[in-house]
């Protein structure tokens, strides 16, 4: 078997390594197995317990005064790290926010601080009633000082900003998680994701709806950079797994295809495992193809039933996704025997998006299903950490955790929020220079940075 070393690679290149192993262990570590973590200190009385050796600052909370005179939204959800000048780290940082959520507004519970932004950067001002106070904040970390240097609203007017994910070209896709029914004041179709670019200027980007990529219950997205193919989950207990191909690669704006995902030869998979279900197989890759949908912008936020009915697989809640060296991981919050969640892996075909895939199809694998809650409880949001290893996010009641999996399908803590609100985590992320684990408590409504010894890269 393989050792350990040979699956280190970078934060941004994540090791194919996991290729081949199919027997996985789904047992938790001993510390001394993973260089430079240990057990938990739940001596420190504070509220997030790391292992010993590393600590943590808290910034950019819900209500604090930014610099561009709004507020810090709350509901602090997916969350991207990006390179800026000078060092420092740029993270654009999601908010899952419904416009009746006023005490969660940039703009105050009473929008008085609405007129300090461009209304034209607006996308929708729920008709001057109730403005949409979903969107994206960017922050200026410095990881040498592991202070905050500048944070500042960049996406305004859009709904429930859940997850997204990072573009191999430097970007964040942020995408909308909205509910069947819609607001009472919208102006706009929600639905959509959008694109935002890092910047350490005070500004708003224009919210432009990226409505090719299909309108439903976003969670994220993973772009594969070899063939420019967007892969996007959904966060319904029957939801698909679907693929964007631009027309222009790097282009979202400038429309494309949507599929979604089906087992070759085995139309309407069922891959949730729950109890009265199938099985679907653990660590067995199985051939896909992919189905055209039409009408994609639709209204009623169908899409699902439509691709089911070609033959498209089935997914329980579709949440987070992270693309590695030729591969992408993907999280279902509520799969398994015991609904406590999967993560997927996908394999593109050497030939993804064209016409030659058939000959050689990509795969779709199973990586780990723990029906354990001592190893994994709810996956959300994921990461690849400089170490090689997967970090997931747990979205579950009462203590949530940031859990690392090793490509034996390991699983070992690395975060515990002990909270009196039992905050999930989400959006997290390691800064550029691989020292620093970021990640949001939700309904706490603050950022981390986690720093400490973390395992050779």
């Amino acid at each position: 078997m393989n050792t350990r070393r040979d699956f280190i690679r970078s934060a941004s290149i994540y090791s194919a390594a996991f290729l081949g192993l199919r027997s996985l262990v789904n047992q938790p570590l001993a510390a001394a197995e993973i260089p430079g973590l240990g057990t938990l200190d739940r001596t420190t009385g504070r509220p997030i317990l790391l292992p010993k050796g590393f600590s943590y600052t808290s910034f950019s909370a819900a209500g604090e005064e930014m610099d561009d005179g709004l507020l810090v939204p709350g509901m602090h959800d997916g969350m991207g790290a990006f390179a800026g000048p000078d060092g420092r780290t740029l993270l654009v940082r999601n908010h899952e926010n419904e416009s009746e959520w006023t005490h969660h507004s940039p703009f105050g519970p009473n929008a008085e601080r609405l007129d300090r932004i461009d209304k034209s950067k607006l996308y929708d001002g729920g008709q001057g009633v109730a403005p949409c106070i979903g969107g994206t904040t960017t922050l200026v970390f410095n990881t040498e000082t592991q202070k905050l240097e500048k944070h500042f609203l960049s996406l305004v007017g859009s709904q429930r900003n859940c997850a997204g994910g990072v573009t191999p070209w430097g970007t964040w896709v942020t995408c909308e998680e909205v509910n069947a029914e819609r607001e009472p004041n919208e102006e706009q179709w929600h639905g959509y994701n959008f694109e935002v670019t890092p910047s350490p200027e005070i500004g708003l980007v224009d919210p432009v709806p990226l409505r090719s990529m299909g309108r439903f219950r976003h969670e994220a997205v993973a772009v594969d950079p070899a063939s420019g193919a967007v892969y996007e989950t959904e966060d319904l207990g029957d939801g698909l797994f679907y693929r964007f191909l631009p027309d222009e690669p790097g282009n979202l704006a400038a429309g494309g295809r949507l599929q979604a995902l089906a087992v070759k030869g085995q139309p309407q998979m069922d891959t949730r495992n729950w109890p009265t279900l199938p099985r679907f197989p653990i660590g067995q890759p199985l051939p896909v193809e992919w189905i055209d949908l039409e009408d994609v912008d639709s209204p009623t936020l169908d899409l699902r039933y439509r691709g089911r009915a070609k033959g498209a697989a089935v997914f329980a809640r579709g949440e987070g996704a992270w693309w590695g060296d030729g591969e992408g991981y993907f999280t279902m919050t509520n799969g398994g025997a015991v609904t406590m969640g999967q993560i997927f892996r996908y394999q593109p075909s050497p030939h993804e998006g064209t016409p030659r895939e058939a000959e050689q199809p990509g795969m779709i694998e199973l990586f780990a299903e723990p029906n354990d809650s001592e190893l994994l409880r709810n996956c959300d949001n994921l990461t690849i950490a400089p170490w090689g290893d997967l970090i997931v996010c747990e979205d579950t009641k009462g203590v949530n955790r940031m859990i690392g999996v090793t490509p034996a399908g390991e699983f070992y803590t690395i975060a515990e929020n002990v909270s009196p609100t039992g905050s999930e985590w989400a959006g997290a992320c390691f800064s550029p220079d691989g020292t620093t684990l970021f990640a949001n408590a939700q309904k706490d409504g603050y950022t981390i940075a986690i720093t400490g010894p973390w395992p050779a890269a």
